[in-house]
């Protein structure tokens, strides 16, 4: 007797829990998915009364940074979910992100400091994660700590294949987050099991890797045994973190009904095989990286935000076809304290480009936008607003994949008038003036997804629900 045939139900039908995903829709656009974060992983104070349970970062490592205010208190993450404010909510770092332990515990202290309560009691890591690597004294970022960030037999790699002619540079964060990714994929790389395990067997490991990379840079130094020391002290604090994170995940999905939030790190123009490539990250950081960087099955997916501010910005080079190198660029940029939470780098600022915006929208399947930082725009007597490109005169329906085109672009522009009125006072949508409700109407009419939140603050209280 075989017994009963196991249920064919979808997860919504069956019992199981589906995970809402926050995504950015550009470059530069973690400070107001953060926001959003807070705003549905509920209060620091666990207020809300279906929190957020847990909250998950999916891909990507500390060259994200993010700004989260909360209560007049001004939080900087990089690794850490910004759920982590919420005292109800578990957090969890799952397999597709490459955890630098030193930045983790120098974060985690830093927003301590700003009030921050027992994060590590909350914080989950997943044991599939791979390694980021540890400082040294009196050099700085040791010089096989890619960036002082990331795996230790890395930072060479990111000096000669990122800078190798002063015409090629790609524009990252210098934080290793590449030379890590490489190693995942050549299997040389070390995960955090790794280092929980047999830890005479990690050393020999370590030391293989580091002489690899001696080989290809003999001029490296390597302080091996500095190193390996200072990574069994991180591997006692955070062995009480570390889960199965696939049997986590599982339970979490088949488990008591609670909400899941995914904060997907960087943006869909960054994304390894979606974006500006080379000008990209070295992860997926679209939707579908949610599934391989957590183990949570497609049918779990539910609703897909995609996070959007009322401009355009990008960090660092690459095309940026509405980019204003002008009074209007310097206005966005400064009004909106456009600087990159991770490197310090001035962003650079342009109109809004719904091409990007409707390219973000295929590739990631939004159910619904929040658009952000529509207050910096309060000042100007009117708004362009990138609909269209034009390639040799022809409007073409479609994001180019090569930088050499999209650099060649015509954009097409409508002109939308401005509302000359402070906005950061709306909390509701009636507060907003007939033309900025109209500038969401026409986002929203352009790309044909619906508009949920319209953000004109940094506090979560300055994120308005539509619906």
């Amino acid at each position: 007797h075989l017994g009963p045939r196991a249920s064919a139900d979808p997860p919504s039908a069956s019992g199981g829990t589906v995970a809402t995903v926050l995504m950015g829709r550009g470059e530069g656009h973690s400070p107001g998915r953060s926001r959003l974060g807070v705003c549905l992983a509920g209060s620091p104070q666990g207020q809300s009364s279906t929190p957020a349970q847990p909250c998950l970062y999916s891909q990507g490592g500390n060259n994200a940074g993010h700004t989260v205010v909360v209560d007049g208190k001004e939080y900087d993450f990089h690794l850490l979910p910004s759920g982590i404010i919420n005292t109800k909510a578990v957090s969890f770092i799952g397999n597709g992100v490459v955890i630098h332990l030193p930045g983790l515990f120098e974060e985690a202290e830093k927003n301590e400091k700003k009030g921050l309560k027992d994060w590590e009691k909350r914080l989950i890591i997943s044991d599939r994660a791979h390694l980021g690597e540890v400082h040294t004294g009196g050099l700085g970022p040791h010089p096989l700590t890619p960036g002082g960030a990331q795996h230790t037999a890395h930072q060479p790699q990111r000096g000669p294949q990122q800078h190798r002619t002063p015409s090629f540079s790609i524009g990252t964060t210098k934080k290793g987050i590449g030379p890590t990714y490489s190693s995942k994929a050549a299997r040389t790389g070390l995960r955090i099991c790794d280092l929980l395990s047999d830890f005479e067997e990690f050393s020999t490991r370590f030391k293989n890797l580091a002489q690899q990379h001696q080989s290809m840079f003999p001029t490296l130094e390597v302080d091996v045994e500095g190193q390996l020391k200072r990574l069994k002290g991180f591997a006692e604090r955070i062995r009480p973190m570390v889960r199965d994170g696939v049997y986590f995940m599982y339970e979490a999905l088949h488990g008591p009904p609670k909400r899941i939030l995914v904060e997907g790190a960087n943006a869909a123009l960054l994304d390894i095989d979606f974006g500006t490539y080379p000008f990209v990250t070295s992860s997926n950081c679209t939707v579908g990286g949610v599934c391989t960087g957590l183990g949570i099955p497609p049918q779990n997916i539910g609703d897909v935000y995609g996070v959007v501010k009322a401009y355009t910005t990008r960090v660092g080079i690459g095309a940026f076809p509405t980019e204003q190198i002008n009074e209007i660029g310097d206005l966005l940029q400064n009004r909106g304290h456009e600087w990159g939470v991770t490197t310090g780098r001035k962003r650079r600022c342009g109109w809004l480009d719904l091409m990007i915006l409707r390219y973000a929208h295929m590739v990631n399947g939004f159910t619904a936008l929040a658009l952000t930082k529509l207050d910096i725009l309060d000042v100007l007597g009117e708004i362009k607003v990138g609909v269209s490109y034009k390639l040799n005169g022809k409007r073409i329906p479609y994001f180019p994949a090569n930088q050499e085109i999209l650099q060649k672009v015509e954009v097409e522009y409508e002109t939308l008038p401005g509302w000359k009125a402070d906005t950061t006072g709306a909390r509701k949508w009636e507060d907003l003036p007939p033309q900025a409700q109209s500038y969401v109407r026409f986002v929203e009419n352009h790309v044909g997804v619906a508009v949920k939140w319209v953000g004109v603050g940094k506090s979560r209280e300055s994120m308005i629900q539509l619906f």
